[in-house]
């Protein structure tokens, strides 16, 4: 009883804070994909980074990826809450491929770079925060 509550409340709180992140990705990819200048408080390190040849994937903006993973997210744990056992499996493969792909954007960022987004730094510790919460998970029964 106590686990599968537990489940409930840590399905629906990786739900929430993926709204946080599909925020963040749709911004970036709006940006993107409009070319409009984006807001970095002032931070030249964001122009950078966004600019480079690693924010795009065969001309598509990674940010979309980032989107369309939040969103999947989103989705696999509020279908997890409600008690579906492969959503529950979808949603720790994605939040797995997240985590590798945000280790990977990390390294590109630090020693490839040089330079650091805020953006792409707070979608890091969402994703975090989305691994933790997959590994704090109790099995399902």
């Amino acid at each position: 009883m106590f686990a599968s509550r537990l489940r409930i409340i840590l399905y629906t709180i990786a739900a929430v804070v993926s709204l946080a992140g599909l925020a963040d990705a749709t911004y970036l990819t709006v940006q993107a994909l409009t070319g409009e200048t984006l807001v970095c408080g002032g931070s030249p390190d964001c122009f950078r980074v966004l600019g480079s040849s690693y924010a795009r994937v065969g001309g598509i903006p990674l940010a979309l990826f980032g989107t369309l993973a939040y969103f999947s997210v989103f989705s696999f744990a509020t279908f997890a809450a409600f008690g579906y056992s492969r959503a529950r499996t979808f949603l720790i493969l994605t939040i797995g491929a997240m985590f590798l792909v945000t280790l990977w954007l990390l390294y590109v960022q630090a020693f490839l770079l040089h330079a650091y987004c805020r953006y792409c730094l707070f979608s890091a510790a969402i994703v975090f925060l989305l691994a933790g919460i997959a590994v704090a998970s109790p099995p399902s029964d």
